[in-house]
This record gives structure tokens, C-alpha cells and sequence, in this order.
């Protein structure tokens, strides 16, 4: 048993040893949790700050984000629209140019009165032309041939010119309306080579539309298009000969496929032809350019095969021209 008690005796002298040791940490507990305490309280306290930033939330100032993007869609619009831009940029320098000289002109109000029949209109029977083509390109040459095929059943009518060479894609003019007692009305002119572009004759509203998306144009009385109004010159003079002398003017609103202006057609006289087709006698029709991008057109109408075009030849800014020469005529 004398073992055991001084064995106890040790134990009790550890644990009170121990105890002594913790008490000093265990006071200092209180002072340690106190700033833990107020740390958390502050912490806590400062969310309310939380609330100052929320007019932070720049959203509305993202709103420009929210404009922007319409403007974005809009770039595309503009660039796409580039080319047709740059073309109009210098049209209406020729339309601004173009009907300035004309109203002035003491002679434009006379050109309009001439270019309205004042006589019978005799529109030519169901007709088709063959011609050779000569094509100058950059000083080359080459040898096309064309078709103008017309028909009329008095009410209406249908005129289509194909041109085609073997170095050249077929070019294709088609002009329907109806007929009046002023002569041609087109309804519908269109110009494919490589892709179809069209003008339409809206009589109703007064307007020429085009499929190119260029301005309608006002429609004028007695208007045609490129191809119609070979025909129309033709029947004018055909139904009053004697009031287009050499010298007189003819003018038509003429339409092609991206605007509708003015032509104003100079008789020259009569001229004797040597033509594939044989030998005839021709009134020659001119018109010349008024503008930088004009061509020049030159018609021959012969008197005995009804005022039908004989020999057209249009000729371009630059030099390059076709020139179409009867050969030959089926009836029909």
C-alpha cells in the first residue's frame, strides 16, 4: 500500500500544476473574444454601406450598350448601300445639272409640244427586222447579228431586240404596253444581260418605277422607253411627214432601267443607204449627248418599209459603239 500513496500524491500535484498553467489563458479568453466580437459587429454594420454602392450599378450608364447596337445594324445597311451611293452621288450631279438647262432652254417648252403628236399616229404591222452588227470595243472589232421582232393587234403591242455575238452574252431589250391613239404606251421595259433590270409605267399614280431601286421618276405624256421609242419616232413620222422637215426636234421622256429623261431627237434629212439588205432611201434621226455619260444615238427610218429602223448606231462616251444594218425582213 506505501507505493500506491506516493503515486497519488504525484498525480494531484500535475493536475494542480496544470490548472495554474490554463487559468492565465483561460482570463485571457474574454479580452480576445471582446475585439472578435466588435470585428463582427463592424463588419456587420458596415453592409449597410453596402446600399451607397447600388447606384453604382452603371446599367443605365450600359444603356449606351442598349443604343448602340442600332447603329451597329445601321453600319452594315450603310456599307452594303456603298456602291448604289457612289453611282447616286454622281447622278444627281447630272439630274441637278440636267433639268436646269432644259427648263431654261427657250426651246424646251417647243421640244415637249413637238414631241407630242399633233397628227394621225401610224404604229407599223407585226414585223420582224434582221440586222448585222458591227461591235467596236477598244479598237477591236467584231461581227454580231440581231433580231427586232414586233407585233400589235391594235390594242397592244410586244417589241423585243436580241443582239448576240460569239465572244458576247445575248443581250435582250422587251417592251409591252398598249396602243393609243398618241401611239405607244409602254407598260413594262426591260434590259437582261448578265441580269434582268426593269422599269414600270405606272399611269395611275403618274411614276416610272425601277427594279434597280433608283427614285421613281415623274411620268410625262407620250413617254417610252430605249426600245419603244424606235417604233414611236417611226409612227410620228409616219402619220405626219411633212411637219418634221430637216432640222425639226422631236423630244420623248425616255426611259431605261435606272431613270427617265428627256430625249430630245434632231431631224438631220434624208440620206441613201447601202445596207446589207440592199439599197434604200433613210431618214436619219440624232441625238446627242447633253450629259458626261450620255451615248450618242443615230437612227435611220425608211419611208418606204413603213419608218421601221433601218440602221441604229449608238456610240459611248469613250469611243466604243454598235452599229445594227438592216438585211433582211420577214412579214408576219
Amino acid at each position: 500500500m506505501a507505493p500506491t500513496r506516493p503515486l497519488l500524491v504525484l498525480t494531484i500535484a500535475v493536475l494542480a500544476a496544470h490548472l495554474l498553467v490554463l487559468r492565465p489563458a483561460t482570463e485571457a479568453l474574454p479580452p480576445a473574444a471582446g475585439p472578435a466580437r466588435a470585428f463582427v459587429i463592424r463588419t456587420v454594420a458596415a453592409l449597410p454601406a453596402a446600399p451607397a454602392a447600388l447606384p453604382l450599378p452603371v446599367a443605365p450608364a450600359a444603356e449606351p450598350s442598349r443604343t448602340r447596337p442600332p447603329r451597329t445594324r445601321g453600319a452594315p445597311a450603310r456599307s452594303i448601300a456603298t456602291p448604289p451611293v457612289a453611282a447616286a452621288v454622281r447622278e444627281p450631279e447630272h439630274s441637278a445639272s440636267e433639268p436646269a438647262p432644259v427648263a431654261s432652254s427657250p426651246t424646251a417648252a417647243e421640244e415637249r409640244l413637238q414631241g407630242q403628236p399633233t397628227g394621225p399616229v401610224i404604229v407599223p404591222g407585226s414585223v420582224r427586222l434582221r440586222y448585222q452588227v458591227e461591235v467596236r470595243r477598244g479598237g477591236l472589232s467584231l461581227e454580231a447579228h440581231s433580231l427586232l421582232h414586233g407585233r400589235q393587234d391594235g390594242e397592244t403591242y410586244e417589241a423585243r431586240l436580241e443582239v448576240s455575238a460569239p465572244l458576247l452574252r445575248t443581250r435582250t431589250q422587251h417592251s409591252t404596253g398598249r396602243i393609243t391613239a398618241e401611239g405607244l404606251a409602254p407598260l413594262r421595259f426591260s434590259d437582261k444581260s448578265r441580269s434582268e433590270e426593269a422599269a414600270h409605267f405606272d399611269r395611275d399614280q403618274g411614276k416610272v418605277s425601277f427594279s434597280t431601286n433608283r427614285p421613281d421618276a415623274p411620268l410625262l405624256p407620250g413617254a417610252q422607253d430605249r426600245l419603244s421609242v424606235l417604233v414611236q419616232l417611226g409612227a410620228i413620222l409616219a402619220g405626219a411627214p411633212a411637219k418634221y422637215p430637216a432640222g425639226a426636234r422631236i423630244a420623248l421622256q425616255t426611259a431605261g432601267t435606272r431613270e427617265a429623261e428627256p430625249w430630245v431627237f434632231v431631224v438631220e434629212g434624208e440620206e441613201q443607204l447601202q445596207l446589207p439588205g440592199g439599197n434604200l432611201a433613210a431618214l436619219k434621226l440624232t441625238r446627242n449627248p447633253r450629259k458626261e455619260f450620255d451615248i450618242k444615238v443615230e437612227l435611220w427610218l425608211a419611208p418606204g418599209m413603213d419608218y421601221v429602223p433601218v440602221r441604229l448606231r449608238l456610240t459611248q462616251p469613250n469611243g466604243d459603239s454598235v452599229d445594227q444594218q438592216w438585211s433582211s425582213t420577214d412579214r408576219g
